[in-house]
């Protein structure tokens, strides 16, 4: 167990502030040029123990999906807290309902990681239906290997049925770059857009979706409702040789994705985020086709850094008398 930070000595003018983890490059310099800050200097999570008592005595803690912000911690931070920062778009780490009883809000980073969460699930639909991870894989290796008119065949998008599941910003970014490869878009959603948010996408019931979509992208937001979602019985209604990028943890059910590869149901998979991370279920990381990148959809410098200072705009909102810039409401 590494040394908690030490519990801050408040004065009126400099609330203390808890940051637990490394930021983005010259984001933390936003909260230290008003505020008494400690921030845990590390790219891996604080220690449970650590984290309750390094929140004891502040006034604003900025966390990460890893931090479990629940009553126990609400408690060890006691009554001084007012705001909760999430460095993320999610907060599924947060008992929201414990937060309200105690008054203390919360906010998120919604809107600044679109653009590049949706870069990222195209750059993973491509490697899957292009097979690139098992090309890079094969000349790593060292195997012999000559070109042939069978060799690693792949899909073409062109004209491929797109279906999102989940037409938040970032569906509907990943639904617009649809237009540069003709794809027709279909998506499911709580509600149904309005035309100009849908964009000439048309809304389906879920499980119309899945039986008309070739090429599935999972963007939707992991909730009670939305967990695990997607199960073995509705992978199962998705035609057969179809393609499923996972941008959401837990949403999908690992072990029945690997399964439908390994069956040969789906062509191939390809997962951004996952339900336990960060450990990775064996069976998927068995799956010559399933395409595994370790949660990098926001991991450019300019989204981070939007994430970072949005977080920090959040909490000096807060700290100066005002509401959240982006708040989460249960």
């Amino acid at each position: 167990m590494s040394t908690p930070p030490p519990a801050p000595s408040p004065s009126p003018a400099q609330p203390p502030v808890l940051v637990t983890r490394r930021l983005a490059p010259g984001v933390i310099e936003g909260l230290t040029a008003h505020h008494a800050v400690t921030c845990h200097d590390s790219d891996q999570a604080m220690d449970r123990a650590d984290l309750l008592a390094a929140v004891r005595g502040r006034r604003a803690v900025l966390t990460t999906l890893d931090d479990r912000v629940d009553g126990e911690f609400l408690d060890a931070a006691g009554p001084g807290l007012a705001i909760v920062a999430n460095h993320a778009v999610g907060h599924h780490n947060i008992d929201l309902a414990a937060c309200a009883e105690r008054g203390v809000l919360v906010s998120h980073t919604p809107g600044v990681l679109t653009t590049a969460t949706a870069d990222m699930a195209w750059a993973l639909l491509l490697a899957a239906t292009r097979r690139l991870g098992e090309g890079e894989r094969l000349l790593r290796s060292g195997r012999p290997w000559t070109w042939a008119p069978n060799f690693l065949l792949g899909l073409e998008l062109a004209g491929t049925p797109l279906g999102v599941l989940g037409m938040g910003r970032i569906g509907q970014a990943v639904a617009r770059r649809a237009r540069a490869f003709d794809m027709p878009v279909s998506y499911h959603n709580r509600r149904e857009l309005a035309p100009e948010q849908a964009d000439g996408a048309t809304w389906r019931p879920l499980e119309e979706l899945l039986a008309t979509s070739t090429v599935l992208v999972v963007t939707a937001p992991l909730s009670a409702a939305t967990r695990h979602l997607l199960d073995a019985r509705r992978l199962a209604l998705l035609p057969r040789g179809a393609v499923v990028v996972s941008m959401t943890a837990g949403v999908v059910d690992e072990e029945a994705l690997a399964a439908a590869l390994e069956s040969g149901a789906l062509f191939a998979a390809a997962v951004d985020n996952f339900e336990h991370e960060p450990a990775v279920p064996a069976a998927l990381l068995a799956q010559e086709r399933a395409v595994l990148a370790p949660h990098l959809g926001s991991a450019t410098v300019r989204t981070r850094q939007a994430m970072g200072g949005l977080a920090v705009d959040n909490i000096l909102a807060v700290l100066g008398g005002g509401a959240p810039v982006t708040p989460v409401t249960a």
